[in-house]
């Protein structure tokens, strides 16, 4: 409806209802110019309604929504459920073009427009998680590991003679591959172990720059979050050392957006030093299905060049889901749920430290990873090996989803190399250990219903164990209250 259609009305309804009407409409059409004129996320979410107009008003801007078109191409939007097109707001054309996933599609203008203010929503967002400086970044179509190897294929061009990426151990399979899979060696740089917490070496990463000189080494590649009791890599120091020796530097930022600490430890490393890109995940950070990733950096042009990179057109599916999460909660909602998963952290530490005094174990102390908590197995160990990696299956049988039980002396290839101690970013670390995470999103009753079940776990575990020994149970005299 326009001003000429809301004229016409008043012949049929009485006009002052039609103006009431009409002001109702332009209370919607207000928030959308803001969001065309400004390109940021609004303070305060919007309505349903006012999503739904605004897409529907996107969609209408496609050709394959035009009245009588006549298409005559290979690709013409054409959908053959109508479930389909409903579950994405008909729009079909997806993002960018054959050479570019940025570039502008002249039959699909509504999904181009949709393209251009998401990646701009999004890069507002990452300046409010702690990321000030960040200049640039796009929505990708793929989550975190392919969306580095596009890094990586980038990269190939500046550096011809990059053979080598030297990386941090992190035993996360996905970010190992897509050094592989981009065609490069992966050079392994241990951790080292400072208490109960696992740090990058940084005289070990420095050796290898000098061993294997630094052009031939195509980047380094270092990472935020990440399980416990790894904690984010240096990232000051390591961007230090890129500069130093003019070596790019991607930073695997998987889940970092909802941690101020690993936000700011990006900000800082491309302050003092370099940082090339930094890659996030939109469903690990937004609560959104998986599929999608952010590439973001500091200088604009090159991560134009990442874009470039990426071959055809793509789905909008990543761009369509974040920007109506984004609407929907506002700058001050996301800003809510940062601040509730920092909260949640402090509640999930204080009850894992609580549970493990009462079964003899303890809650290592990590207190650089703002995410992820790990809790001793120790006295869980001695029972019988087999009873660390039970409670694993244990857990999941009684719906504790994402709980990781790590054993000792675990080995796995991972694409032809071999990793001892796999789970535990260390080849020797001393301690069995169970994993939580208070990522964002987790709720109070998440946190107490784990413990609660975690709790029957271990209690289950040492009554098998002492009926086999034929000992009776020791009692701490703290387990009566474990989980209540």
């Amino acid at each position: 409806m326009n001003s000429e259609n809301f004229s016409i009305s008043e012949k049929i309804v009485s006009p002052s209802y039609i103006r009431q009407g009409s002001q109702a409409r332009r209370s919607h059409e207000q928030l959308i110019r803001l969001l065309l004129e400004q390109g940021k996320c609004p303070e305060e979410g919007w309505s349903e309604s006012t999503i739904e107009l605004f897409l529907n008003e996107l969609a209408v801007m496609d050709s394959n929504n035009f009245l009588g078109n006549c298409g005559v191409g290979e690709r013409e939007g054409r959908v053959a459920s109508s479930l389909v097109a409903r579950r994405h707001y008909r729009l079909i054309h997806g993002i960018g073009r054959s050479g570019d996933i940025a570039a502008i599609q002249p039959k699909a203008t509504g999904s181009s427009l949709l393209n251009k203010l998401t990646n701009s929503v999004v890069l507002d967002i990452l300046k409010l998680s702690g990321v000030r400086s960040v200049t640039s970044c796009f929505v990708v179509p793929m989550a975190t590991g392919m969306s580095l190897t596009l890094c990586f294929l980038t990269l190939r061009h500046k550096r011809p003679k990059g053979r080598y990426i030297i990386w941090p151990r992190i035993d996360q399979k996905s970010c190992f591959k897509a050094m592989i899979t981009a065609g490069f060696e992966p050079v392994v740089v241990e951790n080292i172990l400072e208490g109960d917490e696992l740090r990058t070496d940084m005289e070990a990463v420095e050796r290898k720059v000098q061993e294997l000189g630094a052009e031939n080494i195509l980047c380094i590649h270092s990472t935020t979050s990440c399980f416990a009791p790894r904690v984010p890599d240096r990232l000051e120091e390591l961007a230090t050392m890129s500069a130093k020796y003019d070596i790019p530097h991607v930073v695997n930022n998987a889940y970092g957006v909802q941690s101020s600490k690993c936000m700011h430890l990006i900000q800082q490393g491309a302050r003092v030093g370099r940082i090339d890109a930094f890659v996030q995940s939109l469903d690990k950070n937004f609560m959104v299905p998986v599929g999608g990733a952010i590439i973001a950096g500091f200088n604009e042009s090159f991560i134009q060049e990442i874009s470039r990179m990426y071959p055809g057109r793509a789905s909008a599916s990543p761009s369509l889901d974040v920007l109506i999460t984004l609407l929907t909660l506002g700058a001050s909602g996301y800003r809510k749920l940062l601040a509730e998963q920092k909260e949640m952290y402090t509640y999930l530490a204080q009850e894992l430290k609580r549970l493990a005094a009462a079964h003899g174990e303890r809650l290592l102390h990590t207190p650089h990873n703002p995410i992820s908590l790990a809790m001793s197995l120790d006295d869980l160990q001695t029972q019988s090996g087999k009873s660390v990696t039970q409670l694993g299956s244990m857990l999941f049988t009684r719906q504790v989803s994402g709980a990781r039980v790590v054993a000792l002396g675990n080995k796995q290839m991972v694409s032809g190399h071999m990793f001892s101690g796999f789970m535990s970013h260390s080849e020797a670390y001393p301690h069995p250990y169970l994993n939580a995470a208070s990522a964002v999103g987790i709720t109070r009753d998440d946190v107490t219903l784990c413990i609660k079940r975690l709790d029957k776990c271990l209690k289950s575990l040492r009554k098998e164990s002492s009926a086999r020994s034929g000992s009776p149970i020791p009692l701490t005299g703290q387990e009566d209250h474990a989980g209540e």
